[in-house]
Parts: structure tokens; sequence; C-alpha cells
């Protein structure tokens, strides 16, 4: 029996990078740390926080590559000699993917009191109207 892909179906053309978008999404869903909100601002602006208490600005990167941003954090090793009878707050590198729709541009991101925020915005196209000539053949 042979299984019919989602992007081979006949009535959606040109959507097979669709699929391998929600393979990708799928490796990324089970990270747990840090943790994080989704949420919309407005019908096309967007607000991702990530819980990042200990981490500095210099501790984090943002990068967005082939319409993924990707949040990274690493901590400089603690050079002090310390004693803990209780360990309780992460102090390990992370990095946390999300998928961005096509038109999902990062706006600007800060970082306050433990919480860093991504926001988000979609540009709106305008809607086009194309009348296709039909050839006499």
């Amino acid at each position: 029996m042979t299984k019919l892909r989602f992007g081979a179906h006949p009535h959606l053309l040109g959507f097979e990078q669709l699929e391998r978008l929600v393979e990708r999404t799928a490796k990324t869903a089970g990270e747990g740390y840090p943790p994080f909100n989704i949420e919309a601002v407005s019908e096309n602006e967007y607000r991702i926080t990530l819980a990042v208490a200990g981490f500095r600005d210099e501790d984090l990167s943002i990068t967005v590559e082939n319409r993924q941003l990707v949040v990274r954090g690493r901590q400089a090793e603690d050079e002090g000699e310390h004693m803990f009878l209780h360990r309780g707050i992460a102090a390990r590198a992370f990095q946390r993917s999300f998928v961005l729709a096509e038109g999902v541009e990062v706006a600007c991101a800060a970082l306050e009191h433990g919480l860093l925020h991504i926001d988000l915005s979609r540009s709106v196209q305008d809607v086009v109207v194309q009348t296709i000539p039909i050839d006499r053949r």
C-alpha cells in the first residue's frame, strides 16, 4: 500500500516544503528548557518570552536562518568555589528553535528581569488579482 504524503496531494501544488517544515518542528517539540510563552499581541504581532534567569545579554544569541529562529544561551563557568546545599537554578547551555511563517520577521529583542522578550511582526501583503490570458493555438 502506498502512503500518500501531505506534499503529494494533487490539490496542494508547491507545498512540498510544508511537510519538511512540520517534520522540522516536530523534532524540536521535545525541548523543555528554558520554558517559554508565545502570545499574540495583535493580529500581526507576536511575542515569544523565554525564562532565562541567570543569563546576561552577552550569554544569549538570537539568529534567524532559513525561517528558523534560534535562541542559544551559554553561561560562563562559575569560577568561585561554592558549596551548594541545593542547586535548583539551571545553569546549563540551551538551544530553543521556532519555525517562522513566511513574512514573519523579528522586530526586536529585550532582556528584562530574567525574561527574554522577542517581538515578531508579520508584514501584510497586498492582495494581487492576476488575469491570465488564454492563448489560442
